[in-house]
């Protein structure tokens, strides 16, 4: 390689070295410019918090109803517990109950073995042999019953296991459409969070400029369980239930508001 090629590209490489520490410069300026301009948008901005809680009693009750049943073959398994799920969502649809408020949580089919274990020939190394047996199989079908009026809990409870439920589930009272109270709380946080905003602009001389960002939290209210029946899995007995208590669930609604400072 000649003296001429060499230098050439000695030149083409520092061209190359010098518009890449170039771009990089500029980069590294721009986020510069921004990280300043953030501070500073942040600098002149406020952020106010309200809270707004809304109290409501239940007005549903969910109640999970099941049939376990256990035979040797599938085909009796199946008859056996369709039979006695059918008879159970009878009773609770006698009672009234809308057919839209019966669903189907649960369809579970499962072999059932049996361990064994089987003397052999004494001069054999293993004396007993040892094993599983497919024993037949055990099916188990799920319902959860919706019941809008309260004073059919125990009905359906009774009526229920009376026609064939052998697994009930824990009481549940909830909120069918808890939308309409999540906008009263919201409103109350939004109004709190206002009037803090005002006070804070009052007390600190503070000019507050346009609403700039809305930040939402929300609690859902989950179902409350109840144990008044005294009921939970396995084999459920007919008796009278006692006086049903859904008490109430707290709605719960945080809204931030951001504001520019003048």
């Amino acid at each position: 390689m000649d003296e001429q090629t060499i230098k050439f590209l000695n030149k083409t490489f520092t061209l190359a070295a010098v518009l890449i520490v170039g771009v990089l410069i500029f980069f590294v300026g721009q986020l510069m410019l921004q990280q300043q301009t953030v501070e500073h948008q942040n600098q002149n901005q406020i952020t106010v918090s309200g809270e707004g809680k809304v109290y409501v009693k239940p007005d549903v009750a969910l109640i999970s109803l099941g049939v376990t049943t256990q035979a040797t073959t599938v085909a009796d398994v199946t008859k056996n517990n369709t039979d006695k799920m059918n008879a159970v969502i009878a009773a609770v649809k006698a009672l009234k109950i809308d057919e839209k408020d019966i669903q189907t949580t649960n369809y579970s089919l499962t072999p059932v073995y049996e361990n064994y274990s089987t003397p052999v020939a004494l001069s054999m190394m293993y004396p007993v042999r040892t094993g599983t047996t497919l024993k037949g199989y055990k099916l188990e079908q799920d319902i959860q019953v919706k019941i809008r009026d309260f004073t059919k809990v125990g009905d359906v409870l009774s009526e229920a296991t009376t026609a064939g439920a052998n697994l009930v589930g824990d009481l549940q009272f909830t909120i069918d459409n808890p939308e309409q109270f999540r906008e009263q709380a919201r409103a109350k946080a939004i109004a709190q969070a206002k009037t803090k905003a005002k006070n804070l602009s009052r007390e600190s001389g503070i000019s507050l400029g346009k609403l700039i960002n809305v930040y939402e939290n929300y609690i859902y209210p989950g179902a409350y369980k109840s144990n008044a029946l005294g009921m939970g899995g396995g084999v459920a007995e007919s008796a009278p239930a006692p006086t049903i208590q859904p008490g109430q669930q707290e709605i719960d609604v945080t809204i931030n508001l951001t504001y520019q400072v003048k």
